[in-house]
């Protein structure tokens, strides 16, 4: 065997980060809004954040043993998948719907594509969606938020603004309003979301894009005119913080081009503006980020940059003998 080494042309980038110190940044980020949704909410998102959690890494431990692969749980993968999946859940969602979830996200999302970086949707957002099919009624059951019957009338703050009525913006930003356990408290999400930036984890392309593309649909398509507290109240509702910081910015899932990272921010912003807007529902940030995944290869290779110095081939007009 050749003592010669291959080495790639200068220059040679090395970092501390690995998986699992960038999974370790993920985690500490979404503790605020973990704390404040089992604040929000009560024992039984603790209950449920748990059992998710460790359903998750029971899957993938599971799944690793039944085809005889190495363990991957150490890289803490499955534990972001479980805990993100959590946080997109209703504290009334019986367990047992949790485990279903968890064990579709890694096995089926995750593992049967290859595992971490072969999958191509993100796992937790492939699962939401799949529950949501699945059990819609208990997906959408949010009574378990104190007084939601007599202070929302039933309906979540996104409901009652594409019903023509008003809300509390102040509320949806501190989080005080039924939904799901991780996407009520914008405060708690920005907290999380800059801390990831301090760290390196992420960047403001895909987010910044993405809430800036929505705001200006929403403007413009909402029906309120320049409505500042709607616009606010669609920003700080339905998950589109969590989604936009937290899920459309995951590595495998989301262009590594930085054009790319900017094309896809603004598909998401118009998808996500489509299905509140002009969609049954009120919310749609999970389908948006999705679909938009699916597009992904074909946003990089639209935006991968030129090499230095290359030029772009021309093409002749007419046949090859001209």
């Amino acid at each position: 065997m050749s003592d010669l080494f291959n080495v790639t042309s200068s220059p040679h980038v090395r970092g501390r980060d690995d998986t699992q110190r960038i999974m370790l940044y993920v985690i500490i980020s979404l503790l605020p809004a973990t704390v404040f949704g089992i604040f929000n909410f009560g024992i039984k998102a603790l209950i449920l954040v748990l059992v998710t959690v460790a359903s998750a890494v029971a899957s993938e431990w599971i799944y690793c043993k039944i085809v005889k692969k190495k363990s991957t749980i150490g890289d803490l993968s499955a534990v972001v998948t479980g805990l993100l999946l959590a946080l997109n859940l209703p504290s009334s969602l019986p367990w047992w719907v949790a485990v279903i979830g968890s064990a579709f996200a890694i096995i089926i999302v995750k593992e049967l594509y290859g595992g971490l970086g072969q999958n191509f949707m993100n796992p937790a957002l492939g699962a939401r969606c799949f529950l949501l099919i699945s059990f819609a009624g208990l997906m959408t059951d949010f009574s378990d938020y104190p007084g939601f019957a007599d202070t929302f009338g039933g309906a979540t703050p996104l409901a009652t603004i594409k019903n023509g009525g008003s809300v509390d913006t102040m509320r949806m930003i501190l989080g005080n309003i039924p939904g799901t356990i991780g996407e009520t408290s914008m405060i708690a999400l920005i907290i999380g979301a800059i801390f990831l930036i301090l760290m390196g984890v992420i960047d403001l392309r895909i987010p910044g894009t993405y809430i800036v593309t929505f705001a200006v649909f929403a403007l413009i398509f909402g029906g309120h005119g320049f409505d500042v507290q709607y616009l606010i109240s669609e920003i700080a509702g339905g998950g589109l913080i969590l989604g936009a910081f937290f899920m459309a910015t995951d590595y495998v899932t989301s262009p590594i081009t930085p054009m790319g990272k900017i094309v896809f921010g603004i598909c998401l912003g118009i998808l996500t503006g489509i299905f509140r807007i002009f969609g049954a529902g009120a919310e749609g940030v999970s389908y948006a980020i999705i679909f938009s995944n699916l597009l992904v290869p074909l946003i990089e290779k639209a935006t991968i940059p030129r090499a230095f110095g290359v030029k772009r081939e021309k093409t002749k007009k007419g046949g090859d003998g001209e």
